[in-house]
């Protein structure tokens, strides 16, 4: 990749998250220890309900862990992370380009100097056209590239992404999943990506990090072997692609079969 600058370094150490109610208590992540190299690209799979978005939303400082430590730095960006969610989040009030402009508005940002921000957004994820309608006038997968145009204009060292793509037709996934890899190529943010695919973690991440059933913990990290820049297409046809997707189902089935029986007692 021929940027500039990396992204964020992450340093998780002994992270555990307790939820106490009156019916007891649920550990959804425990003794999670992770480093996460600055403009790395990093997914993570595991079985529902294993602490995938806990440990997102932690990150993100949506959530407090009971326990342990993040340390991140971020020298050198405006902004230390920024998320985005299945749902795009758009305000349906506001025009893309409102929407877009958000995070800097709240930041105090003057617009004389949010102005070129918001349009290098736009042309980033190729909604310049597109800068006064609304989300309802909007497909699925456009109001998605604004919530990722939303998310980078505020310059973050890192980007937080809980399953972006999940509800998207398969077209418009592969799309994105092409979009985003190439805009990652092009920024060298660092980003951590939660998917329940198999497949989208190897076509797009540098590593895969699988997680056990509940209490969340990690229990092997894959390197994808895959250079970069990708033909995701060409790459998931290839043999290598196959049996590395086949590996890492072999690891995980045994996780997604506890994960169930627990949920059946």
């Amino acid at each position: 990749m021929s940027v500039q600058r990396r992204g964020a370094s992450v340093d998780i150490a002994g992270l555990r998250r307790e939820y106490l109610s009156g019916q007891g208590s649920v550990v959804a992540i425990d003794h999670v220890d992770l480093k996460v190299a600055p403009g790395e690209f990093l997914c993570i799979v595991g079985p529902s309900g294993c602490g995938k978005s806990t440990l997102l939303r932690i990150l993100a400082g949506l959530d407090k862990q009971t326990s342990g430590t993040i340390t991140v730095d971020a020298a050198g960006w405006a902004v230390e992370n920024a998320m985005v969610f299945q749902d795009s989040g758009l305000f349906p009030w506001m025009s893309v380009e409102t929407n877009v402009r958000f995070g800097l508005d709240t930041r105090g940002v003057p617009r004389a100097e949010a102005a070129p921000r918001v349009e290098a957004a736009l042309k980033l994820v190729g909604l310049t056209r597109f800068r006064n309608h609304y989300p309802h006038q909007l497909s699925g997968g456009m109001r998605q590239r604004s919530a990722i145009a939303r998310a980078f204009v505020t310059d973050p060292g890192m980007l937080l992404m809980d399953e972006p793509f999940a509800a998207l037709d398969a077209q418009n996934r592969v799309i994105l999943q092409s979009e985003l890899v190439r805009l990652w190529e092009q920024t060298g943010k660092t980003v951590i990506y939660v998917t329940h695919s198999i497949e989208e973690a190897l076509l797009m991440g540098d590593r895969t990090v699988i997680m056990t059933a509940q209490p969340g913990r990690i229990k092997q990290i894959v390197d994808v072997p895959f250079p970069h820049p990708r033909d995701l297409l060409q790459l998931s046809a290839s043999a290598e692609f196959g049996k590395l997707k086949l590996d890492i189902w072999r690891v995980l089935e045994e996780e997604v079969n506890r994960a169930r029986a627990e949920m059946e007692k």
